[in-house]
């Protein structure tokens, strides 16, 4: 098998380990991974902030780097839910119409690539930690997941997961929101990282690096016992042990 490697934006600049660990789990499953260097941003961020002309620019340049016909796989649910349930209103019925409905039907987040798709839900990874999972409201509501990310962790060794309250509760981040309306922002992060820490956890675990981004921000700030991690840095974990 043969798959395009979709890194977005938050990933590429500032966790690119978690880009570099998404492509060794994909090898140890024997995929041939592609990566486009020319690739930027899907356009979310813009689209999301009412942009749509800057939206469907970074959209036609994405389906142009994307464009090869093979299954694209990201760490990223909020990006993926862009291209699957936004292009259609950038996009429907132009000159782009049948290549994005192509991209639309191969694009996929890790997990549910692992769990859904490729029936794997073992990577032999090891993580001796107590952790809990943020479920982002991208993931959740507009991707669509719903136990792909405990069913992996569930057979990661030595994990031990714990649920927080409120857990698919909003973190705060919401793009330009966490922006336009600060105090809102950190109250939230306040109190999704309050019951984190309720857990006794020592990691808050997440498909999406925006949201961690904004969890950690409040907890560097704040000085609290407790980190945050991608899913997929998690199962890339452990294996030479």
């Amino acid at each position: 098998m043969e798959v395009d490697l979709f890194i977005p934006c938050f990933i590429d600049q500032l966790y690119p380990d978690t880009g570099f660990n998404l492509v060794k789990i994909l090898e140890k499953l024997g995929i041939q991974v592609h990566y486009n260097t020319k690739q930027t941003c899907c356009g979310q961020m813009a689209f999301n902030s009412g942009y749509w002309d800057e939206a469907l620019s970074l959209g036609e340049k994405f389906i142009k780097d994307f464009s090869t016909g093979r299954i694209i796989v990201g760490p990223s649910a909020s990006c993926i839910g862009m291209v699957k349930n936004h292009y259609p209103k950038l996009f429907h019925n132009t000159s782009h119409h049948n290549t994005y409905k192509e991209i639309q039907s191969n694009i996929f987040e890790i997990s549910d690539f692992l769990v859904n798709h490729l029936h794997i839900t073992n990577l032999g990874a090891r993580f001796p930690h107590k952790v809990t999972v943020h479920d982002s409201c991208s993931a959740l509501r507009e991707y669509g997941l719903t136990h792909e990310v405990r069913t992996l962790l569930a057979n990661v060794k030595d994990i031990e997961i714990v649920e927080m309250n409120e857990s698919d509760t909003c973190c705060g981040f919401g793009g330009t929101f966490s922006v336009k309306n600060e105090a809102i922002s950190t109250s939230m992060a306040e109190q999704k990282v309050k019951n984190a820490l309720e857990t006794g956890a020592e990691f808050i675990v997440s498909t999406e690096s925006s949201c961690l981004l904004h969890i950690e921000a409040y907890i560097k700030k704040h000085n609290l016992p407790i980190k945050t991690i991608h899913i997929v840095d998690i199962l890339a974990s452990g294996w030479e042990l």
